[in-house]
Formats: C-alpha cells, structure tokens, sequence
C-alpha cells in the first residue's frame, strides 16, 4: 500500500495536524510525517518529493499556515495528489493560509481542506488511495454507514424529545 507523507511547516501545526493521522491510523494507512518549511528548508522539501516514488508516497498532506506555499511547492515539484491543509493563524484567523493554499495557478492543483480540516485531509487522502485498494475502499464505506447510522440515531433522539414538549 502507499503512504502518505503528512508535511507541517512548523512544528506548531503538529497539534492541528493531529485529527489527519488519527484519521490515517483508523483506516490502517501508513503515513510519516515531517517538519518542513517550503521557505527555511527549500532543499529537503525538494529532497522529500524527488524520494517519492522510492519512498512508496501515493498522497502528499501539507499543513502550513500565513504565508502557505508548502502544499503549492509540493504540489509544483509532483504529479501526485497533494491535499493542503491551510492552518488558523493569528494573523487573519486562517483566510490568508486558506487563499494561499487554494488559489493555485493553472497545472497546479491542490486539494484544499478547511482552515484547520485536518481530519478530512487524512479522510480525503485514504479515499484516493482506496481507488486501487479494495480493502481500503471497504472500510471507507464501513466508516460511512456508522456516520448515517450515528446521524439517524441522533435523529431518533431528537424526535422522542419534541413528541415530550
């Protein structure tokens, strides 16, 4: 199976990024993660994406905050899928991250999550790598039905409640 490599530009963004591997875990896909800055470590991010195919990376997550160019020099330097996860700053509370992350030139896609949607990023990225992994796909959908099972229980709930009012 491919892993996913999971990049944060700060180690700051190591808390956020939580929700992404947690994710990951729960699928059973395997996954490393790094400190690298698209700024501060130009050549090791290079270096990252150069090692993908010997690495066995199927999908690059980046997480990056302010001045977000992680996902979009990754996203430069391969053909593989790249979701970027724009971090909450202080600054602009995550709009400027969320614009760097998701206005991408033309022949530069990044998937974008929401300002700190790191879950749906390790979601997202086990859902590409299902489409050649049928064991994969397979717990996807299990993942699916306890969400609508759990939403229509909620829905139960709430009904017994009003028919008390």
């Amino acid at each position: 199976m491919y892993k996913v490599a999971v990049v944060m530009g700060s180690k700051s963004d190591f808390e956020a990024v939580k929700p992404a591997l947690k994710a990951l875990k729960k699928f059973g896909v395997p996954f490393f993660v790094r400190v690298l800055s698209a700024h501060r470590t130009p050549d090791e991010v290079h270096a990252l994406v150069d090692g993908a195919e010997k690495d066995n990376i199927g999908v690059f997550i980046a997480a990056a905050g302010k001045a977000a160019h992680l996902a979009g020099v990754i996203a430069g330097l391969t053909t593989l899928p790249v979701i970027g996860i724009p971090m909450k700053s202080s600054t602009m509370d995550g709009l400027d991250s969320l614009l760097s992350v998701v206005q991408m030139p033309s022949g530069v896609p990044v998937a974008t999550v929401a300002i700190g949607g790191s879950e749906n990023a390790g979601i997202l990225a086990a859902q590409i790598l299902a489409l050649g992994d049928a064991s994969l796909a397979a717990k996807l959908k299990e993942y699916k039905k306890e969400m609508r099972a759990k939403v229509l229980g909620d829905d139960c709930d709430v009904q017994k409640e009003i028919e008390s009012i």
